[in-house]
């Protein structure tokens, strides 16, 4: 199977959960989609004006979670784990059905996601993908925070780094190569909050359905899930993670170097709608066999085209 191909999932499947901010219960199920139709979501528990297109331009709040909505309000939030399994994959175009606003949260990682597609397997067409290849220089700062994206030749990197006042998360950076890394342990690591932020979220009407069963709690130099962390990066991995999902809005992949200190699904979001506020800063190129260098390739998909 090509990665330069257009990609959906083989049947349908569905997933059941909770969402994290809101604590209701919710049911998705994700389908198979024509080439060129890309990623959209239908509200299954409204008649009408339900489906909503996740691009950058639509999200509407991105305070601990990224949520769109389309022109009549309709809203799905928490997307962002969902995005990045549907990136990691390779699927380019799926219907996602869900009864409820907020997609579930699960283990609070994309491993679920993950291996429910990995299940039903993966359809590729005769259509060739599309890439946003990033063209200059663009960065962005709030403070603290910061945020770059600059050209890259054949791939697309993410550093990131994340800096705590809890000793235990303290500073941590990785630097990723999506696509030449395999991204297990991306997928796999969980979102995370410190104890004392638990009563803040809760001042916000947040976190209503967020337990030890779905998020890494760490309290003073503790953490008080029992089974520990799955990796030694996983607190900024999940952050790594969160930014693949938020960079899936662009609706292509993406061949650029992202560079974050501190950052999260907002200043993710405000670079991109900064990148392409000018057609000077990137490009869209339709990919075919013969023009694709052979380090775009995904480590993954090594063994299917050899």
């Amino acid at each position: 199977m090509s990665v330069l191909n257009q990609k959906t999932i083989s049947n349908s499947f569905e997933i059941e959960g909770v969402g994290l901010h809101n604590g209701k219960s919710v049911k998705i199920k994700i389908c198979p989609s024509e080439p060129n139709t890309g990623i959209i979501f239908k509200r299954t528990d409204l008649k009408n004006n339900n489906y909503i297109i996740p691009n950058i331009f639509n999200v509407t709040n991105a305070t601990l979670c990224t949520t769109v909505s389309n022109e009549f309000g309709v809203k799905v939030s928490t997307i962002e784990h969902l995005m990045a399994a549907l990136f990691v994959r390779n699927i380019d175009n799926a219907l996602i059905e869900i009864d409820n606003e907020e997609v579930p949260i699960l283990d609070g990682s994309s491993k679920d996601f993950v291996n429910a597609i990995d299940k039903v397997g993966i359809q590729a067409s005769d259509k060739p993908i599309k890439i946003v290849k990033i063209e200059n220089l663009v960065s962005l700062e709030d403070g603290a925070k910061k945020i770059t994206i600059e050209p890259s030749k054949i791939s697309l990197d993410i550093d990131f780094e994340i800096k705590y006042d809890n000793k235990l998360i303290g500073t941590q950076r990785n630097l990723v190569k999506v696509y030449e890394t395999d991204l297990k342990e991306i997928y796999d690591s969980r979102t995370f909050c410190v104890y004392e932020d638990i009563e803040k979220l809760k001042k916000m009407n947040l976190g209503k359905g967020g337990s030890l069963e779905n998020a890494i709690v760490v309290k003073d130099d503790k953490i008080l899930n029992k089974e520990g962390l799955r990796n030694d990066k996983e607190f900024v991995n999940h952050k790594i993670l969160d930014c693949i999902g938020d960079l899936f809005l662009s609706g292509y992949k993406i061949i650029g170097k992202v560079v974050c200190s501190q950052g999260g699904h907002k200043l993710t979001n405000q670079l991109l709608k900064k990148v392409f506020s000018d057609n000077k800063n990137f490009s869209i190129v339709e990919i075919k066999e013969k023009n694709i260098p052979h380090a775009f390739i995904n480590r993954n998909f090594l063994k299917s085209i050899a």
